[in-house]
């Protein structure tokens, strides 16, 4: 029978883990077998840009906290060594980071995630990771309205130009 204490401690950690759980907009899983501090020590900063959070937990916690958290789909995924980022804001540009890790290191794989409560496979990280920016998506918004806008310009003033035209003669 465990410590009161010890047991007391791992259900804290199982409702801390829930919490995020229900608090991310996106979770990530991946394998982080083989990989150095400092690469570690670069993930970890290139995800905090994101304000994102990246840990490594205990495959068990992790599974109680995803019962908990009715996330039964991800408990399959959790075999072997598990790093998990939680993002509470974004989901293209943490997606980004890790699948760009990922790409350039042959030994850490995304193993799936949650999106919205969602448990969501490797190809579905893969491809919120190849979907442009907010920022990007933003920008292309604003060049196509006001593209439209000086075309309707245009218009307005050849209509004037016209009128100008037909007063004159």
């Amino acid at each position: 029978m465990p410590n009161a204490k010890v047991l007391a401690k791992k259900q804290d950690e199982v409702k801390v883990y829930k919490e995020k759980f229900e608090k991310s907009k996106l979770v990530i899983l991946s394998d982080y077998r083989g990989v150095n501090v400092s690469d570690d020590t670069k993930i970890r900063a290139d995800l905090r840009k994101t304000n994102s959070e990246h840990k490594v937990a205990k495959n068990s916690t992790l599974r109680f906290a995803a019962k908990e958290a009715n996330l039964e789909g991800l408990v399959e995924l959790l075999e072997g060594p598990t790093a998990i980022t939680f993002s509470y804001e974004d989901y293209v540009e943490p997606a980004k980071v890790i699948y760009n890790y990922a790409k350039d290191n042959e030994f850490y794989k995304i193993k799936g995630g949650v999106m919205d409560g969602k448990v969501i496979t490797v190809a579905e990280v893969e491809r919120l990771a190849k979907l442009p920016s907010r920022e990007m998506l933003l920008t292309q918004l604003a060049t196509v309205l006001l593209a439209n806008i000086r075309n309707f310009a245009v218009v307005l003033d050849q209509v004037r130009q016209q009128k100008e035209a037909g007063e004159n003669a």
